[in-house]
């Protein structure tokens, strides 16, 4: 009985999630690489010299808000339902 049983569990075996959930965490991952690409850069090649564009807008609020969309998007596609095959 043991065998039969796992032998039919083999046959069903599929992937967790569905396309929808691999496209929204797709989605979600590309909201996060944008967010720290618009993060990154700001510095300056001489260390004595102040540079005031890293405290610039998208630095401090727009690439934040990305990130945080991104993961918001992520627990979305992991959470979400996946639909019955009928």
């Amino acid at each position: 009985m043991g065998e039969q049983k796992r032998k039919e569990d083999a046959k069903q075996s599929s992937f967790i999630f569905q396309q929808k959930n691999y496209t929204f965490m797709l989605i979600g991952m590309a909201f996060i690489t944008l967010g720290f690409i618009l993060m990154a850069g700001g510095g300056s090649d001489d260390p004595t010299v102040f540079n005031p564009e890293i405290y610039s807008w998208r630095r401090i609020r727009l690439a934040p808000a990305l990130i945080l969309i991104g993961f918001g998007i992520e627990v979305y596609a992991i959470l979400a339902k996946p639909t019955k095959k009928q």
